[in-house]
């Protein structure tokens, strides 16, 4: 069976190699790495591009030693930002993110990463003028992956259905389709009521995966595995999302239908891919 992880992070600091391992031991399969925030070396090279080659190592070497395929995700963090702006004032720092978002659909554009994320707008409360500014990136974001056909990937405050509404009216202004927009770390809102239509990737809590499958089964599983040596484990562990599944099937709770859409279905039909 297809076990695909939407969302998680790894560090050569981190436990990387044994992080990965992990999921493939508790039954993963597929994979997406997402870019590890690193704001301090793209500063130094005033370049992403860095930061993307390191991920797309990460990945061949993961590849290398184990069975598992692994898809990558690239683009300027959003919270890198605020320290863009600190250290080089606002201008340069837009300028740096969107440079960033090229660099980041090229290699879309050459099929190296599937989607460009994650992009968006800080976590945390901030100034109304640090969410223009992040509006400003993000929409630009979703023009450059409208252009080249791939979706984006969303980091943004808490996911509401109002917030949903407005992230698929940017991607409607600039020509990207509700469905080729990845909400990373949703809670379950999985009706097109709920999310106006675009992709929920599901933070893989037991409750959030419960309380989505009695409502559908049009969603992605994440962990958001950071792979921090300060916060082990934080956000899920990267076994959680085969392990959850596995459970799932075995009480009833999931069917095997509803598992091959969200493992293999809803991933092919987000990303343009074929996993096998």
């Amino acid at each position: 069976m297809t076990i695909f992880e939407n969302h998680l992070h790894l560090r050569r600091d981190g436990r990387f190699l044994e992080a990965a391992k992990e999921f493939t031991v508790a039954g993963g399969t597929h994979l997406v790495l997402t870019q590890y925030p690193m704001p301090s070396l793209v500063l130094t090279e005033k370049s992403y591009q860095p930061v993307y080659a390191e991920t797309l190592r990460m990945a061949e070497e993961i590849m290398a030693s184990l069975p598992v395929t692994v898809f990558v995700v690239v683009g300027p963090y959003p919270v890198d930002y605020l320290t863009f702006r600190d250290a080089i004032g606002r201008d340069q720092a837009i300028v740096l993110m969107k440079k960033g978002i090229d660099d980041a659909a090229q290699l879309c554009a050459d099929h190296r990463c599937i989607a460009i994320g994650e992009i968006g707008r800080p976590h945390f409360p901030v100034a109304p003028d640090v969410i223009r500014d992040s509006n400003e990136i993000l929409q630009y974001g979703m023009q450059c992956a409208a252009e080249i056909g791939v979706p984006v990937v969303l980091h943004t405050e808490t996911t509401t259905s109002a917030s949903c509404k407005e992230f698929v009216e940017f991607g409607r202004a600039v020509g990207l389709r509700a469905e080729a927009i990845v909400k990373h770390f949703a809670p379950p809102l999985i009706t097109a009521e709920e999310n106006f239509g675009l992709m929920p990737s599901v933070l893989s809590s037991k409750k959030n995966i419960v309380t989505a499958l009695t409502k559908g089964s049009r969603f992605l599983m994440e962990t958001d595995y950071i792979d921090d040596p300060k916060r082990p484990g934080v956000v899920l562990g990267p076994a959680t999302v085969p392990t959850l599944t596995a459970s799932l099937l075995q009480r009833g709770v999931m069917t095997e239908k509803q598992a091959e859409t969200i493992h293999t279905q809803n991933p092919e039909k987000t990303y343009h891919i074929i996993l096998q």
